[in-house]
């Protein structure tokens, strides 16, 4: 397993436009929404008081590419003290048992609901296994068991009964994108205070401290995870588990979120010889994907850390990079000049922020503790499908310090154009336009704006001096293509806030393919 070997072991203008702008996506995402798919088996019998103690076997096919079985269970005569027991055969063992405790059950290759089984879904002949502990005599119960199937391991796929939010309504959510636990190499002291591979549980514990909503686990080349995050999930029922995975190659490491479907990452073999058939995988298999900590130098210091593809990269592929990496901001290595690189090559990339922890019990107060840095996201809910597809838009900003109640909104205004971070705005030469930001809790700060990488000079000040401020910055378009981006910094000029860019007269056709993915 690759390891990163230098770390160590131990306001009311800007208001409304926003407004108008999210009630306008709201209601556009909305009126696209479908209805829940139906089960696609419906089982329903009748048991009954001769039964009682006793086992019956309901049969169902699983088709053939089948990677998820999940069935929900539901009966009558509770109020009459019936118990029904509920378990899951698959056509050679049982890979369920729950007994009375669990009305929703879940197997999929590298996850499954706890009492069941993980691994491979045959084909063929399943039995839902039913008992009945009791039954009174002369009782009738009628059961239904819905059961769905899933042919990928992407999130986006999965029955609504499993992707059901963990909070309703559109906000900004604030999570971790980086975190590396013991199914990988994350570390913390054992009782007798060794350091040993570290559970899932304290990762996800300390994200619930610090006030995240939602954390990405995203160990190196691993799929292990997957199992002890259904299992938590129902127990921290305010902190969304995002599938992820760090792809770790020699050229490079990339986050791979929102499937638990294996990609190769074998880079320069046979099957995966250089990195677009790799990042082509992935988005087969609908992840989103994000260059790691591209600034970070690779060899023996930190194997394949940095982003050395040995050849042309096309960046269409991919749809974020790490801006911040708490790891490199523990060694001064910045991310940042990278991505400008690429957003001035014509790449329009994401930007967004991750911890790298490996250490979950460290103290949740400094540079790489989870949660430093923070991403925060504007999505329409608290679930993973929303969750990136508000990264993919672009609608989120980076709080380096990982606070719980910093806001950055950036918005533009151009003729009956209102657009937000993330978005294109179309101006053609001679057109004002007016960039608004609202930034809330960052009192003593100083506003920077950048247009193209470079700071642009502001006419008003820049100092932020109360609770909830906004600013603007006033601009007549020369009718080419530009990008630019807000940020915040605090004394001594350290970053606080960092927004994505809006994107000015860019064109469909984006010459982004044209680049290495190193920038040269």
């Amino acid at each position: 397993m690759t390891k990163r070997l230098f770390r160590p072991v131990t306001t009311i203008v800007c208001a409304t436009l926003l407004l108008s702008f999210y009630s306008l996506v709201i209601a556009v995402m909305s009126a696209q929404q479908t209805p829940a798919p139906a089960p696609d088996v419906v089982l329903e019998g009748v048991v009954t008081g001769s039964q009682n103690e006793s086992y019956i076997q309901v049969p169902f096919v699983v088709p053939a590419g089948t990677e998820r079985v999940t069935l929900t269970f539901d009966y009558t005569g509770k109020e009459q003290h019936t118990a029904l027991d509920l378990g899951l055969l698959d056509p050679v063992e049982l890979r369920c048992w729950c007994g009375g405790n669990k009305s929703l059950l879940t197997v999929g290759i590298a996850d499954a609901t706890p009492s069941c089984l993980p691994g491979i879904i045959p084909p063929g002949k399943w039995n839902v296994l039913i008992g009945m502990p009791n039954i009174r005599p002369n009782v009738q119960a009628h059961y239904t068991v819905k059961v769905y199937f899933s042919s990928t391991g992407a999130v986006a796929s999965e029955p609504a009964v499993l992707n059901a939010p963990l909070r309703a309504g559109p906000a900004w959510y604030r999570g971790d994108l980086h975190l590396h636990t013991a199914q990988s190499d994350g570390q913390c002291p054992s009782q007798s205070g060794k350091m040993v591979p570290c559970p899932v549980y304290f990762t996800a514990e300390a994200a619930a401290r610090r006030g995240l909503d939602f954390i990405a686990i995203t160990d190196h080349n691993a799929s292990s995870q997957y199992n002890p995050m259904r299992e938590l999930q129902p127990y921290f029922d305010k902190l969304l588990l995002i599938p992820g995975r760090e792809i770790t190659t020699f050229q490079g490491h990339i986050n791979f979120l929102g499937t638990i479907d294996f990609v190769d990452f074998r880079l320069g073999s046979k099957d995966v010889p250089d990195m677009n058939t790799l990042l082509r995988s992935a988005a087969s298999l609908g992840a989103l994907t994000s260059i790691n900590h591209p600034g970070d130098p690779s060899g023996e210091i930190c194997m394949g850390c940095g982003w050395t593809p040995a050849t042309k990269v096309d960046m269409h592929l991919l749809t974020a990079v790490e801006a911040v990496n708490g790891g490199s901001e523990q060694y001064g290595i910045p991310n940042i000049p990278f991505w400008d690189q690429q957003l001035n090559n014509g790449c329009r990339l994401t930007g967004i922020g991750g911890s790298d922890n490996h250490l979950p019990m460290q103290p949740l107060d400094g540079i790489g503790s989870i949660g430093s840095p923070t991403t925060v996201v504007y999505a329409t809910e608290l679930s993973t499908p929303a969750i990136l597809a508000g990264i993919r838009a672009g609608h989120a900003f980076i709080d380096l310090a990982g606070t719980r109640d910093r806001l950055l909104e950036v918005t533009a205004r151009a003729g009956n154009q209102v657009v937000h971070a993330g978005d294109l705005l179309t101006a053609p030469a001679g057109e004002a336009v007016n960039f608004d930001l609202r930034v809330t809790v960052a009192a003593g700060g100083t506003v920077r704006w950048l247009k193209d990488g470079q700071e642009v000079a502001l006419k008003t000040g820049a100092a932020v001096s109360s609770a909830d401020q906004s600013f603007s910055l006033a601009w007549v378009s020369d009718g080419r293509r530009h990008w630019f981006r807000a940020e915040v910094a605090g004394a001594g000029g350290k970053m606080w806030l960092l927004s994505n860019p809006i994107y000015v007269n860019w064109a469909i056709a984006n010459p982004c393919a044209d680049h290495y993915g190193s920038g040269s």
